[in-house]
C-alpha cells in the first residue's frame, strides 16, 4: 500500500482512536452533566439566598442581590473545577492556568473589572440605596434604584422602562440623589388680588396645610410676602417633604393651597396664580411615586 501509513499502521490507529473514545467520552458526558446539573443548582442556591435574605429582615435590601450573584457565581466556579477534574485536569495545573488566564482576562477586561470595584465601593460608601431616585448630572441616566449588581445597577425611570446602569458610570461621575436627604423643599408662589389681605391669606393657607400628608414639622411650613406687584400680592409658601413623600408632595400642594384660599368667604383672597417654583418644572422627581 501506496502512502505514508501502512494497512496495520491504520488499523493501529484506529484502535487506538477508538479505546481513547470509550475511555474519554464517558468522562465528557459525566463533566457536562456535573456542569450543567451544576450551574442550575447554583443558581437555584442564588435565588434560595436571596429570598432567606429578603426574609430574614437583617441583611440590608442593598447589599442583598450582590451576596446572592457572589454565592451564585463562587458555586459556578467550583463546579467547573470539578468538571475539568473528571476530564483529568490536575488542580494544581489548573490554578496555574487560571492565573495566568485571569491577569490576561483582566487586562483585557479591565471595563468590566472597573465596573466590578466602582459597585464594591457603591456598596461600601452608599451614596444611594434600592428605592432612592439617583441622576447621573452628565449623562440621560435616571430613576429609582431597583438592584445593585456586580456590574451594573437597574433603575426604572418614572415611566416605567428598566435601564442598566454600569457601576462605573455611576460611581465616576457626579450623582443627584433625590432621595437622600432628610427632605426637600417645596415651594408654591401664591398671587392674590392687590386688596387682598396679606395675614388673613397666610392664616388660610397656614390652616390648610395642617391637611397636607407628607409635610414635615422640621423646619415648620413658612408662608410670607414675597412681593407687591401692580397687580397684586404674591405669597411664597415653603414646606419640606418628609423623605419618600416629595413626588406626591409636589403634585398635591398646588391644589391644597387654592382649595384653602377659595374656601374663603372674603372673594380678594381667591388667588389669581398658584405655581410650584421650587423644584423647577424639569426636576424629573415630580413625577416619583
Amino acid at each position: 500500500m501506496n502512502g505514508p501509513f501502512s494497512a496495520a499502521e491504520l488499523d493501529r490507529l484506529a484502535d487506538l482512536a477508538l479505546a481513547w473514545t470509550l475511555a474519554f467520552v464517558p468522562r465528557l458526558v459525566v463533566a457536562l452533566l456535573i456542569f450543567a446539573i451544576g450551574v442550575a443548582l447554583a443558581n437555584w442556591a442564588g435565588r434560595g439566598v436571596l429570598a432567606l435574605l429578603r426574609r430574614s429582615g437583617h441583611v440590608d435590601a442593598t447589599v442583598q442581590p450582590v451576596v446572592a450573584s457572589v454565592v451564585r457565581y463562587a458555586l459556578v466556579v467550583l463546579v467547573a473545577v470539578w468538571a475539568l477534574g473528571q476530564l483529568g485536569v490536575q488542580t494544581a495545573s489548573l490554578l496555574a492556568v487560571l492565573g495566568a488566564a485571569g491577569l490576561a482576562v483582566g487586562l483585557a477586561l479591565q471595563g468590566t473589572l472597573t465596573n466590578i470595584a466602582a459597585g464594591i465601593m457603591l456598596l461600601w460608601l452608599r451614596p444611594f440605596r434600592i428605592g432612592d431616585y439617583v441622576e447621573v448630572a452628565t449623562a440621560p441616566i435616571a430613576g429609582t434604584v431597583r438592584e445593585i449588581g456586580l456590574f451594573a445597577c437597574r433603575l426604572e425611570t418614572v415611566d416605567g422602562v428598566t435601564v442598566f446602569a454600569p457601576n462605573q458610570t455611576l460611581w465616576n461621575t457626579a450623582l443627584r440623589n433625590y432621595a437622600g436627604g432628610d427632605g426637600r423643599l417645596v415651594a408654591v408662589e401664591v398671587a392674590l388680588p392687590k386688596e387682598a389681605d396679606a395675614a388673613a391669606a397666610r392664616a388660610a393657607i397656614s390652616s390648610g396645610l395642617e391637611g397636607v400628608e407628607g409635610i414635615s414639622d422640621r423646619p415648620l411650613p413658612d408662608v410670607f410676602v414675597d412681593g407687591l406687584t401692580g397687580d397684586g400680592l404674591v405669597l411664597t409658601v415653603r414646606v419640606y417633604a418628609l423623605p419618600g413623600s416629595v413626588g406626591a408632595l409636589m403634585r398635591t400642594l398646588p391644589a391644597a393651597i387654592r382649595a384653602a384660599l377659595d374656601a374663603c368667604e372674603d372673594e380678594t383672597l381667591h388667588p389669581l396664580r398658584v405655581v410650584r417654583t421650587a423644584p423647577s418644572a424639569a426636576d424629573p422627581s415630580r413625577l416619583m411615586r
